[in-house]
C-alpha cells in the first residue's frame, strides 16, 4: 500500500481520450477539491507513464480514458481491437506490484479489450462488440435512477448518503462481482430491453436494440478490489457536466483517490 502523507498536496495523474467529454468542467472537479493536485494527460501519451518510473511524483492514477480502441476503421470492422503492446504491459504490471492505487471512471471499462488481464485488474469490461462467448455491452443515456450505498464502513463511502439521486448514462457491463467488494449499486433493471446494443451503435444505428440479445447484468456501479498490490476502484457514474458537478459524485470521486493513495479522509485530516 502507499505511504501515508500529511500536509503535502495528494498528487494524481489523470488519463483522458477515446470518449468525448467536458474537459473543462471535468477538470474543475479535481481543482475544486482541497489538497489534491490533478495533472490531466491525454492519450497515447499517458499510457507511457503507467510505469513505476513514469509514476513516481504521483500518489494515484485515475482513468478516463477509453485506450485500445480503433473507431477510424471501415464499418464492419468497428473498432478494432488494439493490442498494447509488451512494454506497456509489463509496465502497468510493474505499476501494480508497486502498490500504486488507480481510481477507474466510467468509459475507463472498455479499455484495452485485446488485452484479457486489464480487464482481470478493473474488475469488469464493457464491450462495444461481442467476442465469441458474450455479447457486446449495453448503453443507456440520461437514466433517472437512485445509488444505494452497500458498504456504508468502507472509507469511500464516507459521508455519502445511504440512498442518492443520479441522473447519468448506466451500463450493462461485463461485472465479475466475485473477484471484487461491491460498494455502490443502482435501482434500475439492467435488462437488454432498458439498454441500446453497443455494437449497433457502431454501425451507426445509435439508441437501438433491436434483435440485440444479452442476458440480464449486474446493477454493481461502484467497487474496489486489489490488483496484484494495487488498491483499485471503479466508479460507474460520471458522463457530463451534470454528474462532475454533483457535490456527492465530487465527494467519492474524493474519497476514492484518498483512499488508493493512502491518505486519511478528508474530515480527518
Amino acid at each position: 500500500m502507499p505511504t501515508i502523507r500529511y500536509g503535502a498536496p495528494l498528487q494524481i495523474l489523470v488519463a483522458v481520450r477515446g470518449h468525448p467529454f467536458d474537459r473543462t468542467a471535468f477538470d474543475a472537479m479535481f481543482q475544486a477539491m482541497d489538497g489534491i493536485a490533478a495533472t490531466m494527460v491525454d492519450q497515447p501519451a499517458a499510457a507511457q507513464l503507467m510505469n513505476p518510473d513514469g509514476m513516481a511524483p504521483y500518489d494515484a492514477l485515475v482513468l478516463y480514458d477509453m485506450p485500445g480502441l480503433d473507431f477510424e476503421v471501415p464499418e464492419a470492422e468497428r473498432p478494432r481491437h488494439v493490442d498494447p503492446g509488451e512494454r506497456f504491459r509489463r509496465g502497468f504490471e510493474a505499476l501494480l506490484e508497486s502498490g500504486k492505487g488507480i481510481v477507474a471512471l466510467h468509459h475507463a471499462l472498455a479499455g484495452w479489450p485485446a488485452w484479457p488481464d486489464y480487464r482481470r485488474h478493473l474488475g469488469g469490461a464493457f464491450l462495444y462488440r461481442g467476442n465469441g462467448t458474450e455479447s457486446d455491452s449495453g448503453y443507456r443515456q440520461q437514466i433517472d435512477y437512485s445509488a444505494e450505498v452497500v458498504a456504508p464502513d468502507h472509507p469511500v463511502m464516507a459521508g455519502i448518503p445511504a440512498r442518492f439521486p443520479m441522473r447519468d448514462e448506466l451500463y450493462l457491463a461485463e461485472i465479475d462481482e466475485a473477484a471484487v467488494t461491491p460498494l455502490l449499486r443502482a435501482d434500475y433493471a439492467f435488462t437488454a430491453g432498458n439498454f441500446h446494443s453497443a455494437a449497433a451503435a457502431m454501425k451507426g444505428r445509435m439508441f437501438d436494440n433491436r434483435g440485440w440479445a444479452h442476458p440480464p447484468g449486474s446493477n454493481l456501479i461502484g467497487w474496489v478490489k486489489q490488483a496484484r498490490n494495487s488498491p483499485i476502484v471503479y466508479l460507474q457514474p460520471g458522463d457530463d457536466r451534470a454528474t462532475y458537478d454533483d457535490p456527492v459524485y465530487r465527494r467519492l470521486i474524493e474519497n476514492a483517490v484518498r483512499f488508493v493513495s493512502g491518505a486519511r479522509p478528508r474530515d480527518a485530516a
